[in-house]
């Protein structure tokens, strides 16, 4: 991919940490104006999404490379059914993790977002929170594509599976953060407080997860998604770098 692009991919992810994290830089002045930053926040995100496929069009995206994305996407997005966020329950990490580790980050991104918009459509689980479980879907694909690629196979195994744990967590953090203000109310010691010192509002932030059985939900969430990668990543990855080799990609693997 084309320097241009790695750089668009990367500015994407840090704006889309902007989009989850906006309660953190409201200052109390501003404070009013939360609800118009997040409603152009979700217009912005579908236009960021374009943005990287036209990016990865001027990297000379070949017709192979996009037939693998696509039939990954589709694939992710039937096995997520079987799960779905259920209880804590979701079995659509582990195939992003696995196919970024194989294809680099900025497939990750996609593959992360694309499967979250397909399962959606086809579940009918279309609402505001889509754009947000896209994206943080989407960062988790992208910060999988950046482990490192050791020659042991077990390490490497150990990568993913912390991953899939940090990445579990990460995910449930961000759908929360999202919309902290507006779910914890005012005048508790779980409320969101514009323009308070960061580190308070983390504090914060953490109580209401706890208190709100969130870091429980990610546990489970964790759970399924780090018995998956156990079970199919040896063979996973060595599917999926045969089918990089022949549709061009450069794999490490």
């Amino acid at each position: 991919m084309k320097l241009t692009a790695r750089f668009t991919v990367f500015g994407v992810a840090l704006l889309s940490l902007g989009v989850f994290c906006w309660p953190l830089f409201i200052s109390a002045a501003n404070a009013h104006q939360s609800n118009l930053a997040q409603t152009l926040f979700m217009v912005l995100m579908p236009v960021l999404i374009g943005l990287i496929l036209v990016e990865f069009n001027a990297g000379e995206l070949h017709s192979r490379q996009i037939a693998v994305l696509g039939v990954l996407i589709a694939l992710n997005s039937v096995i997520r059914m079987l799960g779905a966020g259920t209880g804590g329950v979701e079995t659509a990490f582990f195939l992003i993790l696995i196919s970024a580790y194989v294809f680099g980050p900025s497939f990750g991104y996609l593959m992360g977002t694309g499967s979250l918009l397909v399962s959606a459509l086809l579940t009918g689980g279309v609402g505001p929170w889509l754009p947000f479980q896209m994206m943080a879907a989407g960062l988790i694909g992208f910060g999988a594509g950046l482990l490192p690629h050791p020659r042991s196979k077990r390490i490497q195994l150990l990568l993913l599976s912390g991953a899939a744990v940090i990445g579990s967590f990460i995910y449930g953090g961000l759908m929360t953060m999202w919309n902290w203000p507006f779910l914890a109310g005012s005048g508790t010691s779980i409320s969101y407080v514009a323009g308070a010192p960061l580190l308070a509002n983390l504090e914060r932030f953490i109580t209401f997860e706890i208190v709100t059985g969130g870091l429980i939900w990610d546990l489970g969430r964790a759970v399924t998604t780090v018995i998956l990668v156990l079970l199919t990543a040896p063979a996973l990855q060595a599917t999926l770098s045969r089918v990089a080799r022949r549709a061009g990609y450069e794999t490490k693997l």
